[in-house]
């Protein structure tokens, strides 16, 4: 090597000593400054956006490869709107499942939001179980002191999540220490490199050397991303200086520039071929290896072929950007009405949330509802990119918000259920105090009172439901028992009193009046003595009665007695017949109505009387005046006897 190349190169490793002491980005301008017209390189970032592209382009951004391992979930959650989950529908077991296939089927490190949204839904399912069963131990008498609570899947899922935070330590570690060591190799290769400018050895020997060095360092592996341009760049800094070197041997630097032109024109090649391909997914991918072969595993070409070589391959890329760019615009259209869709479906859940009515039939209702929309959002299309957070977030947001307000509703119900519980509680021990009543005549009501009180208080907590019911049902079974077993009893009596009255309504059937009013009057009063004395018949026998006062009715009517003294005859047997089924309430109405009758009465004699005083001055013998003092007289009769029985009906309770 001349003296003159020597000092060239020694400054220009001056140069990289000098810049290593500045920031990346100032190392990598300054470098690709003074190497602008040997570079010829093209970063992953910009195949997305091809109005970037530039044979002198510089290499700001490294490959794939090289993502900063802290945004990696944050990527993968980006470019997943297929695999959105909405784990606040699952229960507590679906969410535990979901997580382990995550952990089963996805790398560690892209699941970090899918784990964290799991978490969340876990967390919030399980506190609101816990807070339930803290109502119920509180309202069995509990100190909120001694409450504690877990379950063998809250146990499961903490280990579940302990497993994957262990699992995404180590694989962080392991790469930090994977990208450090690959760091030491590739500043290795470096110096390697740099070396082989003041090896005194044949060419042939140098050159295979270099190409040894390449090859370790396309397969050296990812380096920190903060130290990615810097070393990029160092390293194609002495690529460039050792092809300069080559130029010492013209035969071997123009034999490489050939290889690496036919390699570039096969890139180009698939490039062109590729801008047919229909599948435009895939031809994308397949142009961004390509770029990345052309940077990366391609070196350069001639200077005098440069330019055409990069033209053409830009202009390749450039006919599948177009395509592309075409279709998105397309697809965009497509994804903004499915956004619009799906912001229609959101309100609608929206919507039935703030008018679902306060009652279980309704809830249900909604639940259903609600669970068609869910199904109609997911079986929609994509969105734009740019709003699919936000349509998820809405989402997600509306279905968190219906189903807090359904458990919030049933929460109120579980509320009600516990106050349900203290009432029915209350009725139970109501029942057991009274069971064994002997009073049936208020006992009874009562019992059958808090049997229609126990229907209408609702619902208990399915857990004491079957215990309090048994409870209640045996307290009141056993008295009703009781009651049954008196009133087969008393049932006996009645049916030898039935038996008792058909003998004697025959003998008042065949009963022959003999025309002496006194004794026949007297007889058929020792007839009525006697049935009232023979007592209470079975209910659904109790048209004998009818049958006893229509006999003497047919009887009165053959004496010679005056009305009203029939009329009070009648009255008694009524009252007889009322007493025989011991219904107070009757007695009472029929006051009631004695009393009505005899105010009414009054009040007509005395508008009769009033009406005389429009007579005055007309003769008595006047038919008006003749009538009015008729219906006056007829008044007075019927009161009379309607007072009458209403001092009977005294005489008769108070006996």
């Amino acid at each position: 090597m001349s003296d003159k190349n020597l000092e060239e190169r020694n400054a220009s490793e001056e140069t990289i000593k000098k810049t290593s002491e500045e920031t990346p980005q100032e190392e990598t301008e300054k470098v690709l400054s003074e190497n602008s017209e040997k570079t010829e390189t093209v970063t992953e970032g910009d195949i997305v956006s091809e109005e970037k592209l530039s044979p002198t382009h510089q290499e700001d951004d490294p490959t794939a490869e090289e993502e900063d391992v802290d945004d990696l979930d944050e990527e993968h959650e980006e470019d997943t709107e297929d695999e959105a989950v909405d784990y606040h529908a699952l229960s507590k077991k679906e969410l535990i499942a979901a997580f382990q296939k995550l952990l089963k089927d996805k790398p560690i490190q892209s699941i970090k939001n899918a784990v964290e949204e799991i978490k969340t839904e876990f967390n919030a399912k399980f506190n609101d179980d816990m807070e339930e069963k803290k109502e119920e131990f509180l309202a069995e008498g509990g100190n909120i002191i001694d409450f504690q609570y877990t379950t063998p899947l809250k146990k499961e899922f903490n280990s579940l999540y302990f497993d994957y935070k262990e699992k995404r330590n180590n694989y962080y570690k392991n790469l930090k220490r994977d990208l450090q060591e690959n760091l030491s190799k590739r500043l290795e290769l470096i110096e390697e490199l740099k070396g082989l400018l003041n090896i005194e050895e044949n060419i042939n020997t140098t050159y295979k050397h270099f190409k040894e060095i390449q090859e370790k360092w396309h397969v050296s592996g990812a380096i920190p991303r903060d130290k990615y341009n810097t070393v990029w760049n160092t390293y194609h800094h002495h690529v460039e200086n050792f092809y300069d070197f080559l130029h010492l041997n013209r035969e071997f630097r123009d034999l490489d520039f050939k290889h690496n032109l036919e390699q570039k024109l096969k890139v180009i090649g698939r490039a062109e071929e590729l801008a047919q391909e229909e599948d435009l997914s895939k031809a994308f991918r397949e142009l961004q290896m390509l770029h990345k072969m052309w940077k990366e595993d391609i070196g350069p070409v001639a200077k005098e072929y440069r330019d055409e070589v990069w033209d053409k391959f830009s202009a390749a890329t450039k006919v599948i950007h177009d395509k592309r760019l075409a279709h998105l615009q397309e697809l965009e259209a497509e994804f903004e009405k499915n956004h619009e869709l799906k912001k229609e479906l959101i309100q609608k859940i929206e919507e039935i949330t703030q008018n679902t009515k306060a009652n279980h039939k309704a809830w249900q209702q909604a639940m259903k509802a609600v669970q068609e929309l869910r199904d109609s959002y997911f079986e929609t299309g994509k969105v734009p990119k740019d709003k699919n957070k936000e349509s998820w977030a809405a989402f997600k947001n509306a279905t968190r918000a219906f189903n807090h307000s359904k458990n919030d509703f049933y929460k109120n119900q579980k509320k009600e259920q516990y106050e349900n519980l203290s009432k029915k509680l209350e009725l139970i021990k109501i029942a057991e105090e009274n069971k064994d009543g002997n009073d049936f005549e208020a006992v009874t009501p009562l019992m059958k009172k808090i049997q229609l009180d126990w229907k209408q208080i609702g619902h208990v907590p399915k857990k004491d439901s079957d215990k309090i019911w048994k409870q209640f049902k045996n307290a009141c079974n056993y008295y009703f028992n009781r009651l049954h077993a008196s009133k087969n009893k008393a049932n006996e009596e009645e049916l030898a009193n039935l038996e008792k009255k058909e003998t004697l309504l025959k003998q008042v059937e065949a009963f022959t009046l003999t025309g002496k009013n006194d004794e026949d009057l007297s007889a058929l009063r020792e007839k009525i003595n006697q049935w009232k004395n023979i007592g209470r018949v079975p209910f659904n026998k109790k048209g004998i009665d009818q049958n006893f006062n229509k006999l003497l009715d047919s009887h009165f009517a053959k004496l010679k007695l005056n009305k009203q003294e029939v009329e009070m005859i009648r009255f008694e047997n009524k009252l007889n017949a009322i007493a025989s089924q011991e219904d107070e309430r009757k007695l009472q109405n029929e006051e009631f109505f004695i009393s009505k009758k005899i105010s009414e009465i009054r009040s007509e004699i005395l508008q009769l009387e009033n009406n005389l005083g429009f007579f005055q001055h007309v003769d008595e013998n006047n038919p008006l005046v003749k009538e009015v003092h008729k219906n006056i007289k007829k008044q007075k009769e019927e009161l009379g006897t309607w007072k009458e029985k209403l001092k009977t009906l005294r005489n008769f309770k108070s006996d």
